[in-house]
């Protein structure tokens, strides 16, 4: 087997991106810097990239017993857990 091993899933290119995505791509380049693969990847689906975003930002950033440090620790290991780079 030759190729790319990665999935292959269509992508709205970043400069041809209009409406909400148009401006979540921009929100995401103005925090980032770049438009990372996971996000990316939901550019098919404007709506669900919105949720995912909004929902990262509660889960990272919101109010919470646990402190950021905390947070971030706990998703990598979770990550690494289950073999997820992000």
């Amino acid at each position: 087997m030759s190729g790319d091993p990665r999935p292959w899933i269509r992508q709205v290119p970043v400069d041809e991106a209009t409406g909400l995505l148009k401006r979540l791509f921009e929100e995401t380049l103005k925090r980032a810097g770049r438009v990372w693969r996971i996000v990316h990847i939901m550019s098919i689906n404007p709506r669900a990239m919105q949720a995912s975003i909004g929902f990262y930002s509660v889960i990272m950033h919101g109010e919470s017993p646990l402190s950021r440090v905390q947070r971030e620790m706990l998703a990598t290991v979770v990550a690494a857990e289950v073999g997820c780079h992000y």
